[in-house]
């Protein structure tokens, strides 16, 4: 970290460590944090398994083009006269790889996909702006100190104490009336915009909180006094004397943030507040498999266990990361 020599007597000596102690002279904490990270097996898997979904979910349109169907194709003449898919497991062949949608006839696979897309970029911007609203805030606050802290601090507590699912069922419909009306066609970047408006009010809180607490920790510390004493002005304390000590916890927070935006934004959209049909989406996949849960159960199993699979691959590498970043807060074996 800046300002100070490491000790590499300091680094705690868990199973999650790469190679002995005495290899880890005069490398830096970023180096040590990816040997850790490379040495745990749950978080290569999760690591690889993740960089697979990313690029299926930015390849969607090349997927489309390579499978041959599109995500409003319908194939009602593979349905039966009731609507329900003809075959095996819900249609399951070698044109339809998860089968096809009861009803509409839609094919399950391509839809996944581009939901996969749309649940990683609502997810991933919201992660964006939340990290970033919340890291400057809690930077300035904590820096700043006297009455700016007892400010912002009371606006934390309060973003913090307000209801996730009360206040999104009162904003998105509300912005939605306020800009189209009851017959309107609603624009998918318009509900894609609500949603990432209602993850930044309320998701920015907890990152700046944390921010702000280590920056106390950290704006009294010797090599911040040293660069006060040398007449650095405060850019300088922030970009070079307490970011590079920030960057752990805030990855951290961007980690765990991510997953639990995908899941939150299939939440909303499978209460009908989210992301609307024709667009493909988990939620609203979800939501409408549930109406042949007995006659065709295969298609409640398909986007709920995506969905699943997902959201437990981000948690698992974001835990991995946080013990990566911070080995003393984790187990004490290589999983």
């Amino acid at each position: 970290m800046t300002g100070g020599r490491s000790d590499d007597r300091a680094i705690p000596t868990t199973g999650r460590l790469p190679a002995p102690i005495g290899r880890t002279a005069g490398r830096s904490p970023g180096s040590l944090a990816w040997a850790r990270l490379r040495a745990d097996r749950t978080a290569v898997v999760n690591g690889w398994i993740l960089i697979a979904l990313i690029i299926v979910a930015a390849a969607a349109p090349l997927v489309e083009a390579l499978y041959g169907i599109g995500p409003q194709d319908q194939f009602q003449g593979q349905l039966d006269r009731y609507g329900m898919p003809i075959g095996p497991l819900g249609g399951i062949s070698t044109q339809h790889w998860l089968g096809l949608e009861p009803g509409l006839g839609r094919d399950i696979f391509i839809r996944l996909v581009y939901g996969l897309r749309t649940s990683l970029v609502i997810a991933t911007l919201a992660t964006l702006v939340t990290i970033t609203v919340g890291a400057a805030v809690g930077l300035l606050t904590g820096l700043v100190g006297r009455w700016t802290d007892g400010v912002v601090g009371a606006i934390i507590d309060v973003a913090l104490a307000m209801p996730f699912l009360i206040v999104a069922l009162t904003v998105v419909p509300t912005l939605t009336q306020r800009f189209y009306g009851p017959r309107d066609a609603v624009p998918p970047s318009f509900q894609a915009f609500s949603l990432i408006l209602v993850f930044a009010v309320l998701g920015w809180a907890g990152t700046a909180r944390l921010v702000r607490g280590q920056v106390l920790a950290l704006r009294d510390r010797e090599f911040v006094d040293a660069a006060r004493a040398g007449g650095a002005g405060t850019t300088h304390i922030i970009c070079r004397e307490l970011l590079p000590n920030l960057t752990a916890p805030i990855l951290v927070s961007a980690s765990l943030a991510l997953p639990a935006y995908i899941a939150a934004e299939a939440g909303l959209s499978f209460l009908g507040i989210g992301i609307l049909e024709p667009t493909p989406d988990f939620g609203r996949m979800i939501q409408r498999s549930l109406g042949y849960l007995q006659t065709d159960p295969v298609y409640v199993l398909i986007p709920g266990s995506v969905l699943f699979l997902v959201v437990l691959a981000f948690n698992l590498f974001g835990d991995a990361v946080r013990e990566a970043l911070d080995p003393r807060a984790g187990g004490s074996g290589a999983r």
